[in-house]
């Protein structure tokens, strides 16, 4: 067929049913929705329930779906946790875009930023997966790539918020490195053994003055 008739009977094509090509259907939609709600419903079960005792029964009554119809999206509970794993990533990021957003170029509201997302049923959740993955080989391979953009995520952002810090890389990844790793380490023991608030300021005032010290003139 000639690209003059082929172009001639896509123009014939009713402008009606072309939109409908690109656009998603009825069902398409509902699908996703019914998807986005068993994802919502596994997060609410890893923080009320841990991963150990979250069950596909579980989400799907915390869901309000039958059985079948999780089956529909997901064929058994190793899908739903990663697909679900994957959503919490996304959300993490879109938070941490949120929340830089909105702040001034200085350490101390970053640092709190960072800390108050650290707090939300998101991050018990990614740490309940996260956990699992260390003995399980298929979820640990949908948590590799997933951590390792989210740490190229927090890098990019934070040169965007303080550019100076490009003059000496090697200083801000011992800064990046400190907060990421004392921020998640103390919401870990906090989760875990609990942690007085008084002892949470005082932690978060000395960083600041760590990472200051840290970041080049």
């Amino acid at each position: 067929m000639s690209a003059r008739k082929q172009t001639s009977r896509l123009s014939e094509i009713p402008r009606e049913t072309s939109r409908h090509l690109i656009e998603p259907t009825a069902q398409a939609l509902k699908s996703a929705k019914t998807r986005s709600r068993l994802i919502e419903a596994t997060i609410r079960c890893l923080v009320k329930y841990s991963y150990a005792n979250t069950t596909t029964p579980k989400v799907a009554e915390e869901a309000g779906l039958s059985r079948g119809a999780m089956l529909h999206h997901f064929e058994n509970g190793r899908q739903l946790m990663q697909a679900t794993l994957v959503e919490l990533h996304h959300k993490r990021l879109r938070a941490f875009r949120r929340g830089v957003g909105t702040l001034n170029d200085d350490a101390r509201t970053l640092l709190r930023s960072y800390w108050e997302q650290l707090l939300s049923p998101k991050f018990i959740a990614f740490q309940e997966l996260a956990n699992a993955a260390r003995t399980d080989k298929e979820l640990a391979a949908t948590l590799e790539p997933v951590r390792k953009e989210f740490n190229e995520r927090w890098h990019d952002l934070a040169i965007e918020l303080f550019p100076q810090w490009s003059k000496d890389p090697h200083a801000f990844k011992i800064a990046l490195a400190l907060t990421h790793n004392t921020l998640e380490g103390m919401a870990l023991n906090r989760l875990t053994f609990g942690i007085d608030e008084e002892e949470i300021e005082l932690v978060l005032d000395h960083l600041e003055k760590v990472i200051l010290d840290l970041r080049p003139a």
